[in-house]
């Protein structure tokens, strides 16, 4: 599937260390899971975490969410371990912390390489540190295997010597210059996160702002903040009834020969039906992942 299409409304982080966890992602309604070795995870528990995080992978179960492990730096005494170790898993992606430049991740791709890693695993690369802000239009065009983006913020929001507010006005330059590259590569962009997890208004200003950027999805810490991050990233009602009608009256033009449509008074082109065939396309992806586990 598509990464354009493939839905990213939900990206959830669960600790890599716990079991439970990690059976409960599961059945959680989430786009995608952040299989986590680093942040959530004790110096003491980093081995166990890989090993678990690992098997779960293998042994499936997780029906058509996206699966990626994210690993402990390269500058940590666990990184190439983590990374030889989750390639061999084959998840659909490995996201690696503190990316700032394209070496980072050519390092990451031979060490997938060396390890065996299958065809469909990808790299996505944790953007949160200045440095990556300043430099995420050649990271990413780094290399193919690069698809998407995690926008780090409270990484970023420390580093910047910033102040989480309602607005995220300290922010916004960085979402929209991390924004900006991954459009222009054709790469999944995520949100960063929202920390009041019970903060139900404050999540949906966050996700709505973060929508009306441009962003995929969101990243969330608590699976509490999934039912309202899906509903504010998937296609309205209207907005699908408006796509289907596009496309109804372009196809009805194109038959008579014709190369543009009038729909409502207004102009209906082919990039129009574009945009209108890949929102329908996401929306019938998302009705797929209520599937059951396989």
């Amino acid at each position: 599937m598509e990464h354009n299409i493939q839905p990213y409304r939900s990206v959830l982080y669960m600790p890599g260390s716990r079991p439970r966890a990690l059976e409960k992602a599961r059945n959680l309604p989430a786009d995608a899971l952040i299989l986590d070795l680093e942040d959530a995870v004790a110096p003491a528990e980093k081995e166990r975490a890989r090993d678990l995080v690992a098997e779960a992978v293998e042994s499936g179960g997780y029906g058509l969410r996206r699966l990626l492990i994210r690993v402990n730096g390269l500058d940590t005494r666990w990184g190439e371990a983590d990374i030889a170790r989750a390639a061999k898993a084959g998840p659909h992606a490995i996201l690696v912390p503190k990316v700032e430049q394209p070496e980072d991740v050519h390092r990451v791709v031979e060490l997938m390489k060396a390890a065996g890693a299958p065809e469909q695993t990808r790299i996505w690369a944790m953007m949160e540190t200045p440095r990556a802000m300043l430099n995420a239009g050649v990271v990413a065009t780094a290399h193919p295997l690069l698809e998407g983006f995690v926008i780090g913020t409270n990484d970023l929001v420390k580093d910047l010597g910033a102040a989480h507010v309602p607005d995220r006005a300290p922010l916004l330059t960085s979402l929209s210059l991390c924004l900006l590259a991954a459009r222009a590569a054709g790469l999944v962009c995520v949100d960063g996160v929202h920390n009041a997890f019970q903060d139900r208004e404050g999540l949906r200003a966050a996700c709505l702002q973060g929508r009306d950027m441009g962003m995929d999805g969101k990243s969330l810490i608590h699976p509490d903040q999934i039912a309202i991050t899906n509903e504010v990233f998937a296609p309205s009602p209207g907005d699908l009834e408006l796509a289907s009608a596009q496309v109804e009256a372009f196809e009805e033009a194109e038959a008579r020969g014709e190369g543009v449509a009038v729909l409502n008074g207004r102009i209906v082109e082919n990039l129009h039906v574009v945009s209108a065939r890949r929102l329908l396309a996401r929306a019938a992806a998302i009705a797929a992942m209520s599937e059951p586990a396989a």
